[in-house]
């Protein structure tokens, strides 16, 4: 379920605007290291364009195949405000490191911030505007997707499919996370990122909460809720403004509720749009009726729908929370503030743990809700020419490699890390990483979500040690991340999606407000309401089409 009020209209002027724009020491560790013969010096790399362009594809992007003119690639990067005294989100030691490899082949990288969570209307603005960056970003690839049918983005086949193009990214990505962004026809509308693990999110409880009142952690949403009520109402440290439950989002809670979790087709013809699943899933309206419950007995945070990140974070960081659903590894990720760390600075005997998901409703089994194994897309407006759009494939590939999202992600061996016997990264000093280049990293690094590794064993074994003193937290984390049945995100977006989503979404954002907060003798009309407004949006045909692709 969204909360931050973003607007998801897509407006008929932004596709007529559009129109007219017409790792380890070793190998295994860094696969995609393809071009570290080639980029040892721009002019080697210089030395061989010619027979490359010759012999080889149109488009040269591995990284170290072609030396530009001095090209400059506008790149878009998701601004959390929170870059530390002295730097900015584009004026950094990072985006300097960027620059001074990128300028060895003849590229110069300027970067857009954008509001992290207001990135898709700023992107719907900039692309109506012919102002988006020649690689522009989403989580929603169905607007990735619409803007390519509309004519407004490039189609990346030609840059990327060659046997010699974009060798690091083929390596580092591998034919599966690539051929998300792939439609139908082979055409390549985006750049997906790899997820280095699937896990998603993580239910939490306040620990010490729950021991001095001899509660149990909860197993099932009926005591989910009991677990709640009793810290809001018997709290042990006497505050009279806990208030109970946030929520960022609500997969763990959905997929309790889901009457269909257990088969593995209709999850993803229901796919990751709420609506969508609201509509086709009849046990959402329990999750709804769950929800409205809490929100009537004041165990819900009344003004969830309107919460900024930061004011969710200030919740748990002051200790005004019970309990949370929120990213995997929340509590914990400094990324997201090491939010225990801070709370226990406020209040000594604090703790936050996370619990297993819980039992669903209707056959007792535990879902974990998992992403699929592409993160983010980055796409090409047509305001680019063709050679931006290579340097911007140039740039993608370097990423790919060791030298590009390796140090932009873990940094310098030394300075930031040392290897394990393994061959595995592990954090020095933590505080400094923090510091110096863990704000900015996620973000900075394009083609992998959550960092750059060649297995998940490899990335629980270095986050671990990001978080010197919780070890067992992040640990814990990531295993009730994927505990019992992983349901997989659907990575598939059905043709009428882009046409219809909109509406849809508008519809959701309406209804699902209207549901979690009319009095609980209302819930049953509006809850039908909101099914049928659904209904008269399209929904249903989404679902067919979702239907007939998955049951092929």
């Amino acid at each position: 379920m969204k909360k931050r009020g973003i607007s998801c209209v897509l407006a008929m002027s932004m596709v007529a605007a559009m129109l007219t724009g017409c790792g380890g020491k070793t190998e295994s560790n860094a696969p995609a290291d393809a071009s570290s013969k080639e980029s040892s010096s721009a002019q080697s790399s210089a030395a061989q364009t010619d027979d490359k362009e010759a012999t080889g594809s149109k488009y040269q992007t591995t990284y170290g195949s072609k030396v530009f003119d001095n090209v400059t690639i506008t790149v878009e990067l998701f601004d959390r405000s929170n870059a530390p005294d002295g730097s900015t989100i584009t004026d950094n030691k990072w985006t300097e490191y960027v620059n001074q490899e990128m300028n060895k082949v003849g590229i110069n990288v300027e970067f857009v911030p954008v509001p992290r969570w207001d990135e898709i209307t700023k992107m719907q603005a900039m692309v109506a505007s012919q102002t988006a960056p020649d690689l522009t970003l989403t989580y929603t690839y169905a607007y990735a997707e619409d803007y390519f049918n509309q004519g407004g983005t490039w189609d990346l086949a030609e840059f990327i499919d060659g046997e010699d193009q974009a060798l690091n990214m083929k390596a580092y990505l591998g034919e599966d996370v690539i051929d998300i962004g792939r439609n139908a026809d082979n055409e390549l509308y985006g750049i997906v990122a790899k997820r280095a693990t699937t896990a998603k999110s993580n239910l939490f409880l306040r620990k010490d909460w729950m021991d001095a009142l001899g509660l149990s952690a909860p197993t099932t949403p009926d005591e989910l809720y009991n677990v709640i009520e009793q810290m809001v109402k018997n709290n042990p440290d006497k505050r009279n403004d806990v208030i109970g439950m946030i929520v960022w989002n609500a997969w763990n809670l959905r997929m309790a509720h889901s009457k269909i979790a257990g088969d593995p087709v209709a999850v993803q013809i229901a796919g990751t749009e709420d609506a969508i699943q609201d509509y086709y899933d009849e046990g959402m309206k329990e999750y709804y009726r769950f929800m409205n419950k809490m929100y009537n007995n004041g165990l819900l945070n009344q003004e969830y729908y309107t919460m900024a990140e930061d004011n969710f974070k200030s919740y748990i960081a002051t200790g005004a929370a019970a309990a949370f659903e929120y990213a995997v590894n929340g509590s914990v990720d400094v990324m997201r503030g090491s939010l225990l760390k801070t709370l226990q600075e406020n209040v000594a005997t604090a703790d936050i743990i996370s619990v297993p998901p819980l039992k669903n409703i209707y056959d007792g089994k535990q879902y974990s809700p998992a992403y699929a194994s592409g993160g983010l897309i980055a796409f090409c407006p047509k305001t680019a020419d063709e050679e931006t759009v290579e340097a911007c494939m140039t740039y993608l590939d370097w990423m790919c490699s060791k030298d590009g999202g390796f140090v932009i992600y873990h940094g310098f061996e030394g300075e930031h890390f040392e290897y394990d016997a393994n061959g595995v990264p592990v954090v020095k000093d933590a505080a400094y990483n923090s510091q110096d280049k863990d704000w900015i990293r996620a973000d900075l690094f394009l083609t992998g979500n959550q960092g750059y590794f060649a297995t998940v064993d490899d990335f629980n074994a270095c986050t671990s040690k990001e978080a010197p003193g919780y070890e067992d937290h992040v640990v814990a984390n990531y295993e009730n991340a994927l505990t019992g049945i992983i349901n997989h995100d659907s990575t598939y977006t059905s043709p009428s999606t882009p046409e219809l989503i909109t509406d849809i979404n508008l519809v959701k954002d309406e209804y699902q407000v209207k549901c979690i907060t009319c009095p609980e003798s209302e819930f049953e009309a509006t809850y039908a309401e909101y099914i049928s407004e659904l209904g008269n949006a399209g929904v249903q045909t989404i679902i067919d089409e979702r239907t007939a692709y998955f049951t092929k």
